[in-house]
């Protein structure tokens, strides 16, 4: 499967970095003085360090690149030398790509390279707390325990949840349940947990506050693509400027070119739930 994903012209680059704070995935590192893309995994294609490069030396291109196979990553990674090695690896650990960080690892294995020491298994992770992935989809249930009188256990499965910080490529949409929500349905619900969230990864956004609405359909359209997604619930209050939630999953669909289940349910603002 082609998507897009940025091209840095090593020729035109002249390592400014002006490009690098504003890529909001962290995908571009300046490198050995040129900028450098450190991932496909993090790079969205959204182009958003486009117009902050005054070389010209960044561009779209559409590419191979679904589904993510880190041994292709790889090859080109390992041309870049153990400082393109490192920053990689360094990327795949903060943003929680675990089962990719030891795909890299058996590749510089078989091929004897040595990981380089900042990029070691015993780095300790510097990326924002925030943005940090956490993957709870596969963990084992453990064992029923009474819980206090008065609480509900937490069905909360992923993280990040925020639709802005998660990328396409985490492994916990594999062969997922959806539940895209606007940001003030879990308040307005109050058992949101056990109603709507049990066994689905969720993903939240405001369809009037947040800007760019058409980036969100994006990352949404990218998401439905790279991986199977089994359903998707829409949840979403009854006021009118919330019903944008479901028009952007719409879009995304209609973009990613698949067909998804898709169930619509509105939240009153007493906290009913009423399915459209």
């Amino acid at each position: 499967m082609k998507r897009q994903i940025i091209k840095i012209d090593e020729e035109k680059c002249n390592g400014c970095g002006l490009c690098v704070p504003n890529c909001a995935e962290g995908a571009i590192q300046i490198i050995g003085g040129k900028a450098r893309l450190i991932s496909d995994l993090l790079c969205d294609g959204l182009g958003a360090c486009l117009g902050h490069c005054p070389e010209g030396a960044i561009s779209i291109e559409e590419r191979e690149a679904e589904p993510y196979d880190e041994r292709r990553v790889m090859d080109g990674i390992i041309k870049g030398g153990p400082a393109v090695i490192a920053a990689h690896l360094q990327h795949l650990r903060e943003h929680g790509q675990t089962a990719y960080y030891d795909e890299a690892l058996r590749v510089l294995k078989e091929r004897g390279i040595a990981v380089p020491q900042a990029a070691a298994p015993a780095a300790k992770h510097t990326g924002c707390p925030g943005m940090r992935m956490l993957d709870r989809t596969r963990a084992p249930a453990a064992p029923a325990a009474p819980a206090p009188a008065g609480t509900t256990p937490s069905a909360l499965r992923q993280w990040p949840v925020q639709l802005r910080l998660l990328q396409p490529h985490a492994p916990f949409f594999a062969n997922a349940d959806l539940l895209v929500a606007a940001d003030c349905v879990p308040f307005a619900l109050a058992d949101f947990h056990s109603r709507l969230l049990q066994g689905k990864v969720l993903i939240v956004f405001c369809p009037k506050l947040d800007a760019h609405l058409e980036q969100y359909v994006e990352k949404l359209a990218a998401i439905f693509r790279t991986h199977t997604i089994r359903s998707i619930t829409v949840a979403h209050m009854e006021v009118p400027c919330c019903s944008g939630v479901g028009r952007v999953v719409k879009a995304a669909l209609q973009q990613a070119g698949v067909q998804i289940p898709v169930t619509d349910i509105t939240v009153t603002l007493q906290g009913d739930l009423q399915h459209g």
